[in-house]
């Protein structure tokens, strides 16, 4: 197997947000000069071109990629629908029979499966919209015991996987060269691009949001100014790594309008000598992240917290950072709003939710007008806190998708899964108390 390695991007043209040209070689002469595709490209290899984006998307959005790969990626037999009796459908859901609700939801954290691999570990919590159509969104849950077994790579062709890791690393064998991740870092995989999961240090646990529809950028910095949130730097992508196996069975697994198809070939996928371009998977290390805050009074919406933004979803962490506001609310207000708000945590406590019900590998949505706040108990504290500058959050990592579509949710999350919490507005929100006082 190739050595694990990264890099940064080396040309830093801030294209589509962050997306900067990359290229990597694993094999010295291998990328052309001059020219896209050469018409017999260096080492015997084959040219192949990986869209991201319509041919004729502005240049500012375009995102595609050269690949030069020992045999085409289309080399493999028709894919089948895989029809088995295991659960390998049921993970993958149903967005048309999702449960449309404006309760508030919380969820104990999700179990870890010892049995499943990165696929069948898959487990769609709600989502909306249609990937046929390309629009919406998709939420998972995935717990994974087993490394993917040999000769089995897996890609969707739904949308772009945003992952949270939240136990364990994974080590992700892409295409393009391969990621370690570990918690407290994201890796967001393309639409297409054909991967496999190993579990180098026991089982991993965590979440995703597919995106349906284009791409995540980084959100416009406006008067924060040209440095602040996510910098473009502090992402990584892979460099080229490849096998030579021309004479094995593959299998692939392809997510395809969430159903698994799969396909065989007599070679790997991981063929790819060397690339260059502008779509690629990358990893994120949340804790690069440089935190923005109020230095005055009021707290800022938590926008000001985002790492990549798309129209139909924003990711949003809530990192360590101080809080230094005078006179002022420090947690978040209660509040309602037109955003559904799907929150998980990674590690430690989030500030906002100290009383126990909101514990790390756990989750709560807050659909549409859904009203919510801190619980009670941290409303008491906050409301009586001695405002001297705090540190909060430290060892700690909460994270939010946050969109503006009503999110539906799955039996599997509400019944199957038996992680929901029925009694979460009893315990958060019923035990507060009026205080008011005419006469004050």
């Amino acid at each position: 197997m190739p050595v694990t390695k990264f890099s940064t991007p080396e040309k830093h043209m801030y294209l589509n947000g962050f997306q900067s040209y990359h290229e990597s070689e694993a094999v010295p002469n291998t990328l052309p000069v001059g020219a896209n595709s050469p018409q017999r490209p260096a080492h015997g290899l084959f040219a192949e071109k990986l869209s991201g984006t319509s041919f004729i998307a502005p240049r500012c959005e375009n995102l595609q990629t050269w690949l030069y790969r020992i045999l085409p990626s289309a080399a493999h037999l028709p894919f089948e629908k895989i029809n088995e009796d295991g659960d390998v459908q049921a993970n993958l859901g149903d967005l048309a029979k999702v449960n449309q609700l404006p309760r508030q939801l919380r969820w104990d954290p999700f179990d870890l499966d010892d049995s499943a691999d990165w696929v069948r570990s898959l487990k769609l919590l709600g989502g909306v919209g249609n990937p046929a159509m390309k629009s919406g969104l998709g939420i998972f849950i995935f717990a994974a015991g087993t490394s993917m077994p040999d000769k089995l790579a897996f890609y969707s062709a739904d949308g772009d996987f945003l992952i949270v890791l939240q136990h364990g690393v994974m080590d992700i064998q892409t295409e393009l060269g391969h990621i370690l991740a570990r918690p407290n870092e994201i890796v967001v995989i393309p639409r297409g691009i054909r991967y496999r999961v190993t579990l180098p240090a026991g089982p991993i646990r965590g979440y995703i949001l597919e995106l349906f529809d284009g791409h995540f950028k980084l959100p416009e910095l406006g008067p924060i100014g040209s440095n602040g949130l996510a910098n473009a730097r502090d992402f990584q992508a892979p460099v080229a790594a490849f096998d030579e196996d021309t004479s094995s069975a593959w299998t692939i697994n392809c997510k395809y309008n969430n159903t698994l198809f799969s396909a065989e070939q007599n070679h790997t996928p991981f063929d790819v000598v060397g690339w260059h371009g502008l779509y690629y998977p990358y990893k994120y290390d949340l804790g690069r992240f440089n935190v923005i805050g109020s230095t005055s009074f009021d707290h800022p919406d938590p926008s000001i917290y985002t790492v990549l933004s798309h129209p139909v979803a924003d990711f949003v962490i809530f990192p360590p950072r101080w809080l230094v506001q005078e006179d002022t609310f420090r947690p978040p207000w209660y509040h309602r709003n037109t955003m559904s708000e799907f929150m998980g945590l990674i590690m430690g406590e989030y500030d906002a939710k100290t009383g126990g019900g909101f514990r790390a590998a756990g989750a709560s949505l807050h659909n549409v007008m859904s009203a919510h706040g801190p619980d009670a108990d941290a409303h008491a504290k906050a409301s009586a806190a001695d405002l001297h500058p705090v540190k909060v959050g430290e060892g700690s990592m909460a994270f939010m998708f946050e969109s503006p579509l009503m999110i539906g949710v799955t039996d599997w999350a509400l019944e199957t899964c038996h992680k929901l919490q029925h009694k979460y507005n009893e315990a958060s929100w019923v035990p507060i108390k009026p205080a008011f006082q005419r006469s004050v």
